[in-house]
């Protein structure tokens, strides 16, 4: 466990090692790209394999992919900041245009806002027909709680993220308004972990759904949860 971390941190400071005293253009080849073309850049899809993954994500990875190829399955990408319709949608219906304009331009996702291999190592995977969302996430050390151990408010962080994409995808544009999360014992830090996230029930615009967080072999299981998301009305401000 702290030997994956440690070989983590070291491959990264090599990696700016090499960086240092060059131009940011030479160090970043998308702000290169927008600094001296014309063409449209290509967010970053997050959701996919870098150096700083395990091998247990990178074999859990692969499983999924193989699953995705019948249609049953479908990996959803993931990008610091969101590029999707309901993120569009939100910003017109419940953002006033000054504030998006003035404000937003820096915003990113909270969960990939450190350098690979630190933070939020993960992707999710949806199953239409079961309404059920996988989630494989590796915690980097900088999420660490008590020593060697990923922090609380981490794994409830993604906690969070997973069970509310398994909503948002019938639900539209959801918010969180109830997460109860049982901690049953706590995750060594930069394993991989699996969180399960299913919708239970859809009563008008309330959407109920459960998880559990398991090692990668299922047999232990680190947490549960049920979530409460509320479908939003573009009609009602949220101010």
């Amino acid at each position: 466990m702290l030997r994956s971390c440690t070989a983590a941190l070291r491959t990264l400071q090599a990696l700016r090692g090499r960086r240092e005293g060059v131009s940011p253009a030479a160090r970043d080849p998308v702000l290169a790209r927008r600094w001296f073309s014309t063409e449209k850049v290509i967010p970053k899809d997050h959701a996919l394999p870098n150096p700083s993954w395990s091998k247990d994500l990178r074999l859990l990875f692969d499983q999924f992919m193989k699953k995705c190829e019948d249609g049953s399955w479908e990996r959803l990408p993931s990008y610091k900041s969101k590029y999707t319709q309901k993120s569009e949608d939100f910003k017109t219906y419940f953002l006033d245009s000054k504030l998006v304009k003035e404000q937003l331009s820096q915003a990113q996702l909270f969960t990939r806002g450190y350098e690979d291999g630190l933070g939020f190592e993960y992707v999710i995977f949806y199953n239409d027909d079961e309404k059920r969302t996988v989630c494989l996430f590796q915690g980097g050390p900088y999420l660490q709680g008590v020593p060697g151990f990923l922090h609380g408010g981490a794994i409830a962080t993604m906690i969070d993220a997973a069970v509310g994409m398994c909503a948002a995808i019938p639900g539209g544009i959801v918010m969180t308004a109830n997460l109860n999360i049982n901690f049953k014992r706590p995750i060594p830090l930069c394993s991989v972990v699996v969180i399960n996230s299913q919708l239970d029930k859809i009563e008008g615009r309330k959407l109920f759904l459960s998880c559990n967080v398991r090692s990668v072999d299922e047999k232990i299981l680190y947490s549960e949860a049920t979530g409460l998301f509320i479908k939003l009305d573009p009609e009602k401000s949220l101010i």
